[in-house]
């Protein structure tokens, strides 16, 4: 927090996420899926620069990079629902995770809203979680950055230890892919799996996790893939640039349509710099990013 005058600033960051496995299960009577996800936190992040309203009545939430209805401004008003007493506040928010990219960054955006909200007015953790998986399935994993299991929906969150060393090249692509279409063409694919193979997934998940080993092959699985690939065959063609470069892995994120390339090891870092290199002329909208490891995972609100 800084202080510009005698208005307290609170600049908090948004991180990404990938998700390193997802397997999809059968559709739930809400209509969403069962699933079973390894979710990582990383270092691509919006930040939200949160200050009380003046001259206004009411919250503000200004992102010029995505005009209309934000999911901040949903978090605010659920938050308002349930009787947080804070000042109208100004959330301006600054863009640095892809949009509409599988990388969860309107989820990233209103979880970083829900985690500050107990500096201006209290709130208890139940609350802010319960707001939290309301706002979508990928919100409660995102409220404390660092690796987590996700099943039900994605909205139940199990915190995991840190993978072993790791580094990502992240591979945007220049379409737009929305979630509710390719879990519509998963559906039509068949790529549902039954539960008993979503029960075997958690558990090696955990295993894996807990061993400090590179995840292998099996792992790192996406079964939105195909319907991404099917949706944006171009997606293809990023998958197969980050293994050329190098990555000991390549996966869709989530729905899409970003690729990630995954590096292991000490190295990693330097390998992953050395990738971007080779991929930056097709793919100039590419980064490097690392894990936010759960050690910096911050205590619940109100703890």
């Amino acid at each position: 927090m800084t202080a510009v005058g005698a208005v307290a600033v609170h600049d908090e960051p948004a991180y990404g996420k990938v998700n390193l496995c997802l397997v999809l299960g059968p559709t739930r009577e809400d209509g969403r899926h069962e699933l079973v996800t390894l979710f990582e936190s990383v270092s691509l992040a919006d930040t939200l620069t949160i200050t009380p309203r003046s001259g206004g009545e009411g919250d503000e939430v200004v992102c010029e990079a995505v005009p209309g209805s934000n999911l901040v401004a949903d978090a605010l008003a659920a938050l308002r629902a349930r009787g947080w007493a804070a000042p109208p506040l100004t959330v301006a928010i600054v863009k640095r995770i892809p949009v509409a990219a599988g990388m969860g960054g309107g989820s990233a955006d209103a979880a970083a809203m829900l985690r500050r909200a107990p500096a201006f007015a209290a709130v208890d953790a139940a609350t802010v979680a319960a707001i939290a998986a309301g706002l979508g399935a990928d919100v409660p994993g995102q409220l404390a950055p660092g690796p987590s299991i996700g099943t039900g929906a994605g909205e139940r969150i199990a915190p995991v230890g840190d993978p072993a060393p790791h580094a990502l090249l992240v591979l945007p692509q220049p379409t737009a892919l929305p979630t509710a279409a390719v879990y519509r063409e998963a559906d039509r694919l068949g790529q549902a799996r039954a539960p008993a193979e979503l029960q075997a997934t958690r558990i090696a998940l955990e295993r894996a996790v807990s061993a400090g080993a590179p995840l292998h092959d099996g792992l790192v699985v996406n079964d939105l893939a195909p319907a991404a690939l099917s949706l944006c065959p171009q997606i293809g063609d990023a998958l197969a640039s980050a293994r050329d470069a190098g990555a000991d892995q390549a996966i869709v994120c989530g729905s899409g349509p970003t690729a990630i390339g995954i590096f292991w090891g000490a190295d990693a870092a330097r390998r992953a710099r050395a990738a971007l290199d080779r991929v930056r002329p097709r793919y100039p909208q590419a980064v490097v990013a690392g894990p936010v490891r759960g050690g910096n995972r911050p205590l619940p609100p109100n703890h």
